[in-house]
């Protein structure tokens, strides 16, 4: 039988793209991540020879130049928003994706906690996670998101937003599921980025 995907390759191609990507914006690269990093079943079926871990092992490949920021919207922790395939609580998925990156040699850089607004369950979340030694950094709500670009991209708006330190080429923003904020924590950094004078640049992976 023939091989209808080709794993190795992928990866290899991927990777390499990457760094491409990196050295073009001058060598900082935020990359968000659609879908599932790891345990990606989906992707798993409708491709046949893709490894669940595909996405998991292209990462390895970059381990050294890589750092992962995990995005959870401040709004889900207070409402116990859960993920419809584990059944869990994005919170808690949030420590379950700490601990399987570092399993794998990872660095997990910090925390993104997007449209903060002091919920409770937020702030006990983020004490949590500083016990714990992770940074946590909050991102706030902007009125008129994403359609009033002036106020958006200035003091008012992304620089509100706490400037996530980032120590390696690239860094990869992920979360436990949609609508966490990943886009936004991206464009902030950006933002903070060029208020700073440095080089960076964002791109979106899709299996």
């Amino acid at each position: 039988m023939q091989i209808g995907f080709d794993s190795q390759k992928y990866i290899e191609l991927q990777s390499r793209h990457i760094r491409e990507r990196i050295a073009h914006f001058g060598g900082k690269l935020y990359l968000e991540f659609g879908g599932k990093l790891f345990d990606d079943n989906h992707a798993e079926r409708v491709l046949p020879g893709f490894a669940a871990d595909n996405k998991l092992q292209m990462l390895l490949a970059l381990k050294e130049q890589a750092e992962i920021v995990i995005a959870i919207n401040a709004a889900d922790i207070e409402s116990s928003k859960r993920r419809g395939d584990l059944g869990i609580a994005y919170d808690t998925d949030v420590g379950r994706l700490i601990d399987v990156f570092r399993s794998f040699g990872l660095y997990v850089g910090s925390i993104a906690m997007t449209q903060f607004a002091d919920q409770p369950s937020a702030l006990l979340f983020e004490s949590r996670m500083k016990e714990n030694g992770l940074n946590v950094y909050r991102m706030y709500s902007i009125p008129n998101y994403p359609g009033d670009v002036d106020l958006i991209v200035s003091d008012r708006g992304y620089g509100r937003n706490d400037y996530i330190v980032t120590t390696r080429p690239l860094v990869v923003v992920t979360a436990p599921g949609p609508g966490s904020g990943k886009l936004a924590t991206c464009l902030s950094q950006l933002y903070h980025e060029h208020k700073r004078g440095s080089r960076a640049g964002y791109a979106k992976f899709e299996t």
